[in-house]
């Protein structure tokens, strides 16, 4: 893997959590391509984890017209699992990156935090995840085509997923 791709991947990482912890929504969308699939797998318990996670079942599966509709309706003030708003701090590491038979697409594995807080009193959340993005390196910068973020968690303590991950 080349300086300039591995850079042009950490400064879209960076740029994106900073995008989405400021609520910057349309300038992460943004950075979306038109084929975009989010998807969020519903992560069950079970003693092997190959058996962890059923098929075709999601917490989240989105394109990038749903993933619009959630940016319009946050901005509406409509979405109540978003009143108050979130803050969020995501801390992204163990980033490794992966080519693919496309020259100018790489898959990317990470893990991330997300610390999560609503309100003025309430204990915030932490929500830890892995994910795999699938990027498309342009001369513009990366493209995210696909992300897959995995749960850590089986039952979810937080309130719910109103957030992007």
């Amino acid at each position: 893997m080349d300086f300039t791709t591995r850079e042009t991947v950490h400064n879209f990482l960076a740029q994106e959590a900073l995008l989405l912890d400021e609520r910057r929504f349309d300038e992460w969308f943004a950075l979306l391509d038109d084929e975009i699939v989010y998807e969020v797998p519903l992560r069950i318990s079970s003693l092997h984890y190959k058996d962890e996670f059923p098929g075709n079942a999601y917490r989240i599966l989105d394109t990038k017209a749903h993933i619009k509709v959630r940016i319009d309706r946050m901005a509406s003030g409509q979405a109540w699992a978003e009143v108050p708003p979130s803050r969020t701090l995501r801390v992204i590491g163990s980033v490794m990156i992966e080519p693919t038979e496309q020259a100018d697409v790489v898959n990317v594995h990470s893990a991330t935090i997300m610390y999560r807080q609503r309100g003025h009193d309430e204990q915030g959340d932490i929500i830890p995840y892995r994910r795999v993005d699938t990027l498309k390196i342009t001369d513009q910068g990366a493209r995210l085509l696909k992300r897959k973020a995995v749960l850590t968690e089986a039952v979810l303590r937080t309130p719910n997923l109103g957030v992007f991950l």
